[in-house]
């Protein structure tokens, strides 16, 4: 059998709202609430569940998710109209900005409990020749 990553928690303030947010910027769907998660599952059958914790304990991570071209422009779009800053680099030293590395796209954001949410259209090294 092959290892593949099935889920992961996602520390958040409020877990329906996080799982929304996401979802909402992504065009995914959320999953029924099982006890104190709240999932939004990928494409690639990865399940984010999202739990509450107290804000105190929130220690930020950084979610990276691989989307077509198509998808970028619709996510970005919502993240635009959303009024959810934006950044071209992990760092938030190019605010504003998308960035194109390996010759794709990609923006960085911050989700409701501030972990760093990341959209790229391109794998780090690109595609394989």
């Amino acid at each position: 059998m092959s290892v593949e990553l099935n889920h992961t928690i996602v520390h958040s303030r409020d877990n329906r709202k996080s799982a929304e947010f996401l979802a909402d910027i992504l065009g995914l769907e959320i999953g029924e609430e099982w006890g104190p998660f709240i999932p939004v599952t990928t494409a690639n059958g990865v399940t984010l569940d999202f739990a509450t914790i107290p804000e105190a304990s929130i220690t930020m991570q950084h979610y990276a998710f691989l989307i077509s071209e198509a998808e970028f422009d619709t996510a970005f779009a919502r993240i635009k109209d959303l009024g959810v800053a934006y950044f071209a680099d992990p760092h938030r030293k190019h605010p504003g900005e998308i960035n194109h590395n390996d010759g794709g796209r990609g923006v960085y954001f911050l989700d409701p409990a501030g972990h760093a949410m990341e959209i790229i259209t391109r794998p780090y090294g690109g595609f394989p020749s």
